[in-house]
């Protein structure tokens, strides 16, 4: 599983111009099943995404189509970790240890 944080590189106009083609592309990830959960953070300098993907390379090959880091707007920091507990709705995540 992943957690992936933006931090926006531009001003909020310019966010707010791409925020359609970016909403676009996480409905596409959700439907896809990527995507579990999205929100801006607070205050608004960013957002944060929880995914789950086949490996780190794939997740930073997502990352790298959002509309908002093709137009150079924000910057992404990816972090892997291991699921081992899960709410019972994400129970089907839930991951093991190696080992």
């Amino acid at each position: 599983m992943f957690v992936l944080e933006l931090s926006y590189t531009a001003e909020l106009e310019r966010i707010d111009a791409a925020l359609p083609q970016h909403v676009a592309w996480l409905e596409a990830h959700y439907a896809a099943g990527t995507f579990l959960a999205s929100g801006r953070k607070v205050p608004r300098e960013g957002g944060v995404i929880l995914a789950v993907g086949e490996d780190r390379a794939a997740i930073e090959a997502l990352v790298a189509t959002d509309p908002f880091v093709v137009a150079g707007l924000c910057a992404y920091r990816v972090t892997e970790f291991l699921a081992t507990t899960t709410a019972p709705a994400l129970d089907g995540y839930r991951q093991r240890l190696p080992g």
